[in-house]
């Protein structure tokens, strides 16, 4: 099964991620022309980015993998910060990217949210 199925790694997602909110932003820039929807873009790519790293990071360390029941707490412990540094980034959007274009920056965090998918079509 493994074999057949092999698992994607955390860090080539938000790798891909990363790319991808990257090319989001340089599109809105040259599709408008104007900055502050390009920085919108980046900033919503951020928002998906920078919690999936923080939680990449907590499961695969080497305390998270200790025993069933270590992993499982583990799991709910990053998931939970990862939906609670998601929600700080949101509320904080208005007065670190200023003017922010509210469109702008949900395209670029659910684009980067649906890199998920990707990575589980293009895994070997």
């Amino acid at each position: 099964m493994r074999a057949r199925h092999p698992p994607v790694s955390p860090w080539w997602v938000i790798a891909a991620q990363a790319a991808v909110g990257a090319v989001i932003a340089m599109l809105a820039w040259l599709i408008t022309g104007r900055e502050e929807i390009a920085w919108s873009a980046l900033y919503g790519a951020a928002t998906a980015v920078v919690p999936g790293a923080l939680m990449a990071r907590g499961m695969t360390s080497r305390l998270s993998s200790l025993s069933l029941g270590t992993s499982a707490a583990s799991f709910m412990l990053w998931e939970s910060v990862k939906i609670g540094v998601t929600v700080a980034m949101l509320m904080l959007a208005p007065r670190i990217v200023q003017p922010l274009s509210w469109p702008a920056l949900l395209v670029g965090l659910v684009v980067c949210l649906k890199m998920y998918w990707v990575a589980l079509l293009w895994r070997r």
